[in-house]
C-alpha cells in the first residue's frame, strides 16, 4: 500500500513514469477491510487527477458497508466492513472506475489566494531554507509565492493539505527531529511539498511563515478550506495585514 509518507517527502521520486509497469492501475489488499487501487507511484498531476476521479466515482456508488474512500497522491483506498460489503461487486466497480479514468484530462481551477507573513517568529526556519537554497530570504519568499500549487491529498490531521510542487531550489528536507508543537496556521516546506498546519500539533516541516486562514473549521458549512485537486497560491503580507485578514 502506498501512502503519502511513502512518496519520498524529501523530494525524491521513487521511480520515473517512463519505467512504470503498463498494467497499472492495480487492486491490492490492505488488511482484511480495505482495498487499494494503486496507480503509478509518482507525484504527477495526471495520475492524481485519475485518483481523485476514481474516488469520486466509488463514493457515488454508495456501496453498503463502505466506511470511507480516501484518495492520496497515486492511490485510492476503500475502507469497508467485510461483514456487510459485497466484496466482489466493490472490487469490480473499483477496477472499472480505476481503469476508466486513464484518459481523464485536467482543467486547472482558479487558485485560492492564501495570505502569509513570512519569517520572524512566524517563520523561524526561513533563514535556514535560504541557506539551503544558497539565496536570500526574500528569494525564498519570491519562489514560494510565484508557484501555483496543487492539493494532491489531505491527511495527517483534518484539513492538512499536501501541496506541490515546491521550487527545487528551496525544497529543503524535513527536520531530523520534529517540533513537539507547531502553531496553527504555520506554513511549511518538506521537500517538494508545502502545506498549512490546521491546528497546533507536532510536526517536522520547515516553517517559513504563517497564515490566519483556517484549513479546517467544523463550524463552517464546508469544514475544509482545501480539497484534493484544488489550486493554491500564497501571497506575502505584512504582520499587520495578516492580523487584519479574516478566514
Amino acid at each position: 500500500m502506498w501512502t503519502t509518507n511513502d512518496l519520498a517527502l524529501d523530494g525524491e521520486l521513487l521511480v520515473t513514469q517512463e519505467k512504470q509497469d503498463l498494467k497499472f492501475p492495480k487492486i491490492r489488499w490492505a488488511g482484511d477491510s480495505a482495498l487499494v487501487m494503486a496507480y503509478e507511484q509518482v507525484v504527477d498531476v495526471g495520475v492524481n487527477t485519475q485518483v481523485i476521479r476514481c474516488a469520486e466515482a466509488i463514493r457515488s456508488e454508495q456501496y453498503t458497508g463502505v466506511r470511507d474512500v480516501v484518495p492520496s497522491y497515486c492511490a485510492v483506498t476503500v475502507f469497508f466492513d467485510p461483514l456487510r460489503t459485497d466484496l466482489e461487486a466493490l472490487s469490480s466497480s473499483l477496477s472499472r472506475h480505476g481503469k476508466a479514468q486513464r484518459e481523464t484530462s485536467f482543467t486547472p481551477s482558479t487558485p485560492r489566494m492564501v495570505p502569509v507573513c513570512y519569517g520572524g517568529d512566524y517563520g523561524p526556519d526561513l533563514h535556514e531554507v535560504a541557506r539551503f537554497g544558497g539565496c536570500s530570504s526574500e528569494e525564498v519568499v519570491r519562489r514560494h509565492t510565484d508557484t501555483v500549487y496543487r492539493v494532491y491529498a489531505l491527511g495527517f490531521v483534518p484539513g492538512f493539505a499536501y501541496m506541490g510542487r515546491v521550487d527545487q531550489r528551496i525544497a529543503m528536507p524535513r527536520r531530523d527531529t520534529p517540533r513537539t508543537s507547531v502553531p496553527f496556521g504555520s506554513v511549511g516546506i518538506a521537500g517538494v511539498q508545502t502545506g498549512v498546519y490546521p491546528a497546533s500539533t507536532p510536526g517536522g516541516w520547515r516553517l517559513i511563515g504563517r497564515t490566519t486562514l483556517k484549513p479546517f473549521d467544523p463550524e463552517r458549512n464546508d469544514p475544509f478550506a482545501f480539497k484534493p485537486g484544488d489550486q493554491v497560491q500564497f501571497v506575502s503580507v505584512t504582520a499587520d495585514e495578516l492580523n487584519a485578514s479574516k478566514d
